[in-house]
């Protein structure tokens, strides 16, 4: 996209132009959030939480450019009291305006998971029934969304970058490049609230059944799908503009 169509507002920003956008907002993910949740040429933009251990950070840099920005959070059925209890805390304690609680659909979850025990044999499709699906829906609307993702979380997570493009929409990681030290920093500056699960060993927290707690010298989400060759949940789509498989 053109400077002239930028300044027009011909179009959003699609997500071929990730490329282009990496160049542009090299090294400043805050200008690019600032960017985002202001300019009309990104179109309609959503932010995603998973009101984990490391949420509050992003939710606070957006809430001081947006509060009104809409929150997108997945309710799967199977999340810990604590997280449940520190999305409504923490999103009133920001003055968040529209956080949007997403659920399973409930006629899906009778037809593919009665039991509810498809963790434990089948955790993917666990989570395509009970994350992806609902989140999908809920994106189906908006031209591209923000993650919290940082690249020292796990080996898979190395090479995020600041934009990417996902099939239909573009993907904004603005704390792609945080290290584990300055999230923390940042945390104890403007005195956020932390997880309670953090302070018992949860340095990454998912669902209940699917989340144990990390040893000394594992990486933060090693506690995620333990003993499964299973690293993401799914909504991160690995490849372009062109299309992307689902990262389990």
């Amino acid at each position: 996209m053109s400077t002239a169509q930028l300044a027009r507002n011909e179009a959003p920003w699609r997500p071929a132009d990730a490329a282009d956008l990496n160049a542009r907002y090299e090294g400043r993910g805050d200008l690019a959030l600032a960017d985002v949740l202001t300019d009309p040429a990104f179109g309609e933009v959503a932010l995603v939480s998973s009101f984990g251990a490391d949420s509050a950070a992003l939710l606070h840099v957006a809430a001081g450019i947006r509060k009104d920005v809409p929150v997108l959070f997945v309710e799967t059925g199977w999340l810990f009291p604590e997280t449940l209890r520190y999305a409504e805390d923490l999103s009133a304690w920001l003055g968040l305006k529209d956080v949007r609680w997403l659920r399973p659909d409930r006629g899906v979850l009778e037809a593919k998971d009665p039991k509810r025990l498809r963790w434990s044999y089948d955790p993917d499709g666990c989570c395509e029934v009970r994350k992806v699906e609902p989140l999908d829906r809920a994106l189906a609307g908006f031209d591209l969304w923000v993650s919290g993702r940082k690249s020292h979380q796990n080996r898979e997570r190395a090479q995020l970058q600041l934009f990417e493009g996902q099939e239909r929409q573009l993907k904004l990681n603005p704390l792609h490049d945080w290290s584990s030290a300055r999230l923390r920093d940042y945390a104890v500056a403007h005195k956020l609230p932390p997880h309670p699960l953090v302070a018992d060993g949860y340095p990454s927290i998912g669902c209940s059944p699917c989340t144990s707690r990390v040893q000394p010298g594992e990486d933060p989400r090693a506690g995620r799908w333990r003993g499964w060759d299973k690293s993401e949940c799914g909504i991160h789509k690995v490849g372009s503009a062109d299309g992307g498989e689902p990262v389990f």
